[in-house]
């Protein structure tokens, strides 16, 4: 207590002109119209840009959930857009049977870990098998291919990505039926190469490379990229195109895995029919 008396009358002159100073101000406020006023504005400007700066600080706490939502609208989306090919595919077969259920679905995922800088790249993805996912499923982003599910656990995936010398995805070039093995040579992040399309097949700069759809991995005509240049391979039998990936692997922090329902169909077929070669 005897501490307390101490400082406070070691600080009695500054105590005296706080009060003061309070006195002062009430006086003011109380009887000048234009000074309270005044006061009242700067106390409103003050208030809204603190209520400025912390709704800015709340915008940007649920930037994460606003994010999350948008990835599955766009999931729904794209499976809608699957939907509505496989509509087109039975319409132009002209069948009249009732339609199946639909083959592809896809489930979002953010990226957990990530290379671009070894000759074989991967990423982990945070689902697993507890969320749908499963070996041999298709990975793509907002803007094109990615790659395929190679290992699973409960809550975590791991992807070779398409930047892996030892990934190859049949695409072909888009509108037509040449195809071939798109594979990347452990050199530019940006271009991967699409290899043994025929002397014969017909293609230019800025053609668009998507996926043929000859495999239970990745549906046809999903976007890889654009035809950068093209030459003549070893044997001068085959073209080899240039291909500048429409993903950017350096900036990737979203990506939607493939759900086949048909694909453990598929493969069981082939593979009885190879047994029975």
């Amino acid at each position: 207590m005897q501490k307390l008396l101490a400082f406070l009358i070691s600080k009695r002159h500054w105590i005296l002109f706080l009060l003061f100073e309070t006195i002062s101000f009430v006086l003011i406020y109380r009887n000048n119209a234009y000074q309270r006023n005044m006061m009242l504005s700067s106390a409103n400007t003050i208030t809204g840009g603190i209520s400025l700066a912390a709704n800015t600080v709340f915008s940007y706490l649920d930037l994460q959930h606003v994010n999350r939502q948008l990835l599955e609208r766009n999931s729904l989306l794209e499976m809608e857009v699957l939907r509505l090919q496989e509509q087109l595919k039975m319409m132009s077969l002209d069948t009249v049977r009732p339609a199946p259920d639909y083959t592809y679905e896809y489930i979002s995922a953010g990226i957990a870990n990530s290379t671009t800088n070894y000759v074989n790249n991967y990423i982990t993805i945070n689902k697993g098998f507890k969320d749908g996912i499963r070996p041999d499923m298709g990975v793509v982003s907002p803007l094109g291919i990615v790659g395929i599910v190679m290992t699973v656990n409960e809550h975590y995936s791991v992807v070779i990505s398409l930047l892996n010398t030892k990934s190859k995805v049949s695409c072909k070039v888009k509108n037509t039926s040449f195809f071939g093995p798109l594979s990347w040579n452990g050199d530019d992040v940006k271009y991967a190469y699409l290899e043994e399309l025929p002397t014969h097949a017909t293609f230019q700069v800025g053609d668009t490379i998507v996926t043929s759809g000859n495999s239970a991995i990745f549906p046809p005509d999903l976007i890889v990229g654009i035809v950068e240049s093209y030459g003549k391979q070893r044997d001068d039998n085959f073209y080899s195109l240039k291909v500048r990936l429409a993903t950017d692997f350096q900036s990737l922090n979203i990506v939607y895995v493939i759900v086949n329902h048909l694909q453990e169909e598929q493969w069981k077929i082939e593979r009885e029919a190879v047994r029975n070669d």
